[in-house]
Formats: C-alpha cells, sequence, structure tokens
C-alpha cells in the first residue's frame, strides 16, 4: 500500500513553533508531529536529545517514525493476528469478534481514521472471547487475544508486540516437545513479512516483550 506523504496542512497550521523555541518545545513538537503528519521533519540535532527522554519507553516508535509507519506497522500486525485466527475459529466458528477485531484494525490502516471507541470496543470484545475459551483449548485463547492486541496497534504502537507475545505463547502449546523450533518458524513468518526500515524497532522490543513470557517458556527458549 502506498500512502500520502504530503504535510498533515491543517495540523501545522495549528502547531507552529514560537521563535528561537526551547529545547523542550521542540521535542514536544516533534513527537506530536510524528503521530499527526506523514511528512518527514527529522532534525538531526534533535535526535540524540529525543533518545535520551524516550529511548525505551512506549512512546520511542515516534523517535524515528511517523503516523504511515504507524499504519504500515498496523497492517502487519493484522497479518500476524490473522495466522493465528483459524485456531480460534475452528473451535468457535460462530464468534466473530477476533475476526471483527482484525477488520477494524485493516479499516483504520487503510484510511487513517482514528476513533478510539471503536478501536477500544473491537479490542475488549476479542479479548472476551479469548476468556470464552475452554481452558483445555490454550491456543485458541491465545489466537483471540492476538487479535485484541493488534487492533490495539492503533493507539499505541507497542501493542504490536503484544501479538507476538500471544503468538509465541500459541505455537509453545501446540508444540510442547520442540518449543524453540516451532516459535523460530513462527518469528521467521512475521519477520519476512515486517517491512526492513521498521525492523530494528520491532526487534529490540521483541526483547523487551520475552520477558513477559512465563519463565518456564523462556528457559525453554534460550
Amino acid at each position: 500500500m502506498v500512502y500520502d506523504c504530503s504535510p498533515n496542512a491543517e495540523w501545522h497550521a495549528k502547531h507552529r513553533l514560537p521563535h528561537h523555541p526551547t529545547l523542550e518545545q521542540r521535542m514536544q513538537w516533534h513527537m506530536e508531529h510524528a503521530r499527526r503528519c506523514p511528512c518527514p521533519a527529522q532534525d538531526e540535532d534533535l535526535l540524540e536529545h529525543l533518545k535520551k527522554r524516550y529511548l525505551g519507553t512506549h512512546q520511542d516508535f515516534w523517535i524515528v517514525y511517523n503516523t504511515n509507519d504507524h499504519r504500515i506497522l498496523g497492517l502487519w500486525a493484522a497479518d500476524c493476528a490473522e495466522h493465528l485466527l483459524p485456531f480460534f475459529e475452528e473451535r468457535y466458528p460462530d464468534d466473530p469478534r477476533p475476526r471483527e477485531a482484525i477488520r477494524t484494525l485493516r479499516a483504520w490502516a487503510q484510511t487513517g481514521e482514528f476513533h478510539m471507541k471503536a478501536i477500544r470496543s473491537a479490542a475488549l470484545a476479542a479479548h472476551a472471547s479469548a476468556k470464552g475459551v475452554k481452558r483445555d483449548e490454550p491456543a485458541a485463547g491465545f489466537a483471540a487475544h492476538a487479535a485484541g492486541q493488534a487492533v490495539s496497534t492503533a493507539h499505541v504502537p507497542t501493542h504490536a508486540l503484544g501479538t507476538v507475545v500471544y503468538s509465541i505463547k500459541l505455537v509453545a502449546a501446540l508444540h510442547p516437545l520442540d518449543v524453540k523450533a516451532a516459535v523460530t518458524q513462527e518469528r521467521t513468518w512475521q519477520l519476512q513479512r515486517l517491512p526492513e526500515h521498521l525492523r530494528p524497532w520491532v526487534e529490540t522490543w521483541i526483547v523487551k516483550m520475552y520477558q513477559m513470557l512465563p519463565k518456564p517458556l523462556r528457559m525453554r527458549l534460550g
């Protein structure tokens, strides 16, 4: 998909930096601009300051990426969640909520129109589906949770990584005797579909998100 990189004229008109802005004003403007506008606005002099302030936080996506990158990340999260969806739908074919969450995410990624109520409702509905799964069908639950995490990417980019965490839990549940190989295969599938320019950010966060996995699973993954 090709996105328009034209400046968001309305946003720029309402958010002009003052003459001789402070460093704090410049950093705040940069972060908000990245969220609202697809045009490039990288200030090399500001980069190190932004890293010191935001690197490692849930806002660090906006240091180097913009709203178009956010939408691309959302499509990738949708692909990752949809790849898992059969494990839910084969068991619960009459429950459309996880698939609807993915549709909601794709609609946002395609149009750029963000409606918090719609995103939140779709995420909560998918997670509710997961909670209704039978205890002896963990893969179905993880697939539904992945959809709930994926759609939340529209709100906060790091939710995309929650989709990856649930994918790891899912394949580990399905392949308890060969967890590491199964996880490697799934992660390879995901990486092949991730645009190259987003890989450094995603891979850095995946390392952090691994800490959310149960300790026995982390040990088996080495």
